[in-house]
Protein backbone atom coordinates (compact mmCIF):
# COMPACT_ATOMS: atom_id res chain seq x y z
CA UNK A 1 0.00 0.00 0.00
CA UNK A 2 1.26 3.47 -0.88
CA UNK A 3 2.20 6.19 1.58
CA UNK A 4 1.25 9.76 0.74
CA UNK A 5 3.55 12.35 2.28
CA UNK A 6 3.60 16.11 2.61
CA UNK A 7 7.06 17.66 2.57
CA UNK A 8 7.78 21.35 3.15
CA UNK A 9 10.98 22.96 1.89
CA UNK A 10 12.02 26.42 3.11
CA UNK A 11 14.53 27.89 0.63
CA UNK A 12 17.80 29.21 1.98
CA UNK A 13 18.28 32.94 1.30
CA UNK A 14 18.57 33.56 -2.44
CA UNK A 15 18.04 29.86 -3.31
CA UNK A 16 14.31 29.73 -4.19
CA UNK A 17 14.88 29.33 -7.96
CA UNK A 18 17.49 26.61 -7.40
CA UNK A 19 15.17 24.84 -4.98
CA UNK A 20 12.36 24.89 -7.52
CA UNK A 21 14.66 23.14 -10.03
CA UNK A 22 15.63 20.49 -7.49
CA UNK A 23 11.95 19.89 -6.71
CA UNK A 24 11.27 19.45 -10.44
CA UNK A 25 13.87 16.66 -10.55
CA UNK A 26 12.69 14.98 -7.34
CA UNK A 27 9.88 12.73 -8.57
CA UNK A 28 11.60 11.74 -11.85
CA UNK A 29 14.56 10.42 -9.82
CA UNK A 30 12.29 8.56 -7.41
CA UNK A 31 10.33 7.09 -10.35
CA UNK A 32 13.51 5.89 -12.09
CA UNK A 33 14.50 4.15 -8.89
CA UNK A 34 11.06 2.50 -8.63
CA UNK A 35 10.22 4.10 -5.27
CA UNK A 36 7.08 6.14 -5.98
CA UNK A 37 3.72 5.47 -7.60
CA UNK A 38 2.47 7.00 -10.84
CA UNK A 39 0.28 9.42 -8.86
CA UNK A 40 1.10 12.95 -10.00
CA UNK A 41 2.70 15.07 -7.27
CA UNK A 42 1.30 18.42 -6.21
CA UNK A 43 3.77 21.25 -5.66
CA UNK A 44 2.63 24.54 -4.17
CA UNK A 45 4.00 27.57 -2.35
CA UNK A 46 2.98 29.31 0.85
CA UNK A 47 2.70 33.08 1.27
CA UNK A 48 6.10 33.15 2.99
CA UNK A 49 7.83 31.30 0.12
CA UNK A 50 7.91 27.78 1.53
CA UNK A 51 7.43 25.06 -1.10
CA UNK A 52 5.14 22.14 -0.26
CA UNK A 53 5.19 18.87 -2.17
CA UNK A 54 2.66 16.06 -1.86
CA UNK A 55 3.57 12.70 -3.42
CA UNK A 56 3.13 8.97 -2.92
CA UNK A 57 5.81 6.43 -2.03
CA UNK A 58 5.05 2.89 -3.22
CA UNK A 59 5.28 1.58 0.35
CA UNK A 60 6.95 2.00 3.71
CA UNK A 61 9.63 -0.39 2.41
CA UNK A 62 10.27 1.92 -0.57
CA UNK A 63 10.74 4.79 1.87
CA UNK A 64 13.33 2.73 3.76
CA UNK A 65 15.11 1.71 0.54
CA UNK A 66 15.49 5.38 -0.40
CA UNK A 67 17.85 5.84 2.54
CA UNK A 68 20.36 3.46 0.92
CA UNK A 69 19.88 4.48 -2.70
CA UNK A 70 22.83 6.35 -4.21
CA UNK A 71 20.74 8.40 -6.67
CA UNK A 72 18.31 9.42 -3.92
CA UNK A 73 21.07 10.30 -1.48
CA UNK A 74 22.69 12.52 -4.14
CA UNK A 75 19.32 14.20 -4.73
CA UNK A 76 18.80 14.78 -1.01
CA UNK A 77 22.27 16.35 -0.87
CA UNK A 78 21.15 18.82 -3.55
CA UNK A 79 18.11 19.66 -1.39
CA UNK A 80 20.32 20.30 1.65
CA UNK A 81 22.32 22.88 -0.31
CA UNK A 82 19.25 25.00 -1.16
CA UNK A 83 16.71 24.52 1.63
CA UNK A 84 15.79 23.50 5.13
CA UNK A 85 12.97 21.06 5.77
CA UNK A 86 10.03 22.61 7.59
CA UNK A 87 7.30 20.98 9.64
CA UNK A 88 3.97 21.62 7.91
CA UNK A 89 2.49 22.67 11.27
CA UNK A 90 4.83 25.72 11.12
CA UNK A 91 3.29 26.93 7.85
CA UNK A 92 0.49 29.37 8.66
CA UNK A 93 -1.81 28.22 5.85
CA UNK A 94 -2.15 24.81 7.49
CA UNK A 95 -3.80 26.45 10.51
CA UNK A 96 -6.81 27.32 8.35
CA UNK A 97 -9.76 24.97 7.85
CA UNK A 98 -9.25 25.32 4.09
CA UNK A 99 -5.53 25.83 3.43
CA UNK A 100 -4.86 27.83 0.27
CA UNK A 101 -1.53 27.85 -1.60
CA UNK A 102 -0.11 29.17 -4.86
CA UNK A 103 0.20 26.34 -7.39
CA UNK A 104 3.71 25.63 -8.70
CA UNK A 105 3.07 22.65 -11.00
Amino acid sequence: MGKIVIVAYRPLPGKAKELEKVIESHIPVLKREGLVTEREPVVMKSDDGCFIEIFEWKSAIAMEKAHQNKAVLELWDRFRKVCEYEKPVNIKEFSQLFSEFEPVN
